[in-house]
């Protein structure tokens, strides 16, 4: 396959030697990432997916968040590499926060009573759709990125520091910079233990 799109797929790769060498400037990262959210599709248009765009210091705030708090949860001999692996999300150039609005949720299991219990699990849906859109956009104009889930022992700090809504459910952060590392090679299981195909 030569498609364009799918060679963007194959080369998102989750990058842990991020750098502050940006090749695009913070507006266009910003709207790159605001439009690739807006275009994700979601279950009754609801559109419940959030983000919190931090750049700079503001990432680093954030790690150091989660750093305090997994500090209260690691063994103490344990926490050097923890540290270490928390600095190295800080290293990049920004962080977005990916959440999922519960008052939209909410507000559809009472509005359509019969999918009442589908909502949440089309909630999360949404929010993968919404990461990896972003994921692949960015990886798209040469940007790094992996995704992370310190969700929820950074939740009440984040929401604290930033004046988050209390509707808005953390689920994932995704620190971004530049590659300042080559990828390694990525295995994949065999096609027969993965796909029935019926024609």
């Amino acid at each position: 396959m030569s498609d364009s799109y799918i060679e963007t797929i194959r080369k998102r790769r989750s990058q842990y030697s991020l750098g502050k060498d940006m090749p695009l400037p913070q507006a266009e990262v910003t709207a790159l990432i605001q439009e690739a959210v807006r275009q994700c599709p979601s279950a009754f248009n609801s559109q419940s997916s959030r983000a919190v765009i931090l750049f700079g210091a503001q990432s680093v705030k954030f790690w150091n968040l989660a750093k305090d708090a997994l500090q209260k949860i690691v063994p103490a001999e344990s926490f050097a590499q923890t540290a270490q692996k928390i600095d190295s999300f800080a290293a990049g150039a920004g962080t977005v926060l990916f959440f999922e609005d519960q008052d939209v949720v909410k507000g559809l299991q009472e509005k359509f009573a019969a999918y009442a219990d589908g909502f949440p699990i089309w909630s999360e849906q949404s929010s993968g759709i919404a990461q990896y859109a972003v994921w692949t956009a960015l990886t798209s104009v040469n940007i790094g990125a992996s995704l992370q889930h310190y969700n929820p022992i950074v939740d009440a700090a984040a929401q604290k520091e930033w004046n988050i809504p209390a509707s808005w459910k953390l689920r994932a952060q995704m620190p971004f910079g530049s590659n300042q590392a080559p990828f390694g090679d990525k295995t994949f299981i065999e096609n027969d233990q993965r796909f029935l195909v019926f024609a």
